[in-house]
């Protein structure tokens, strides 16, 4: 399983920078360019996922989805710029997880808590992809280490565990 995650690691890496580097135009700003700099891939993808939330809380999930595909995107050329930045390993495992793409989104989550071990965010969605892939074991596991928040996610996600069964 470990060996198989680093697989899927290693390529997503490569195909985002070999990507990256078949995008960009590689001489900087061109010259009598007035208008502003592009955006930062990450506030790019930042700004897809949060239109797609809102496409799926009105129910439009295909347009939704659409939106999530875009976020991965940018998301991904994100990292590839700023390799291991917790907030974007922890936005690319939120909109893999959305796609479905529940292994992407695991790796994702682990590797933004390996890069910063008390990001509360990353342990919720961790826990739920746990339950939402019928691993209970491991979201037990996850909560006990996000016990020590004394955050009110705690026993939101206690709760979800003890309705899950």
């Amino acid at each position: 399983m470990i060996k198989k995650n680093l697989i899927i690691i290693f390529f997503a890496f490569f195909i985002t920078a070999a990507y990256s580097a078949s995008t960009s135009s590689g001489s900087g700003e061109a010259e009598g360019n007035d208008g502003p700099p592009p955006a930062k891939n990450y506030t790019l993808g930042y700004k897809e996922l949060k239109r797609a939330e809102k496409l799926d809380k009105k129910g439009k999930i295909e347009k939704a989805k659409l939106k999530y595909k875009k976020a991965l995107k940018f998301l991904l050329e994100a990292n590839a710029e700023n390799p291991g930045n917790p907030d974007t390993l922890y936005y690319l495992g939120f909109t893999s997880a959305k796609l479905e793409k529940y292994d992407n989104a695991e790796i994702y989550y682990l590797l933004a808590l390996e890069m910063e071990p008390n990001h509360i965010d990353v342990y919720k969605y961790l826990v739920q992809l746990y339950l939402a892939t019928d691993r209970k074991a491991k979201a037990i596991e996850k909560l006990k280490i996000f016990k020590s928040c004394n955050c009110e996610e705690y026993d939101e996600l206690k709760e979800l565990i003890e309705k899950k069964g």
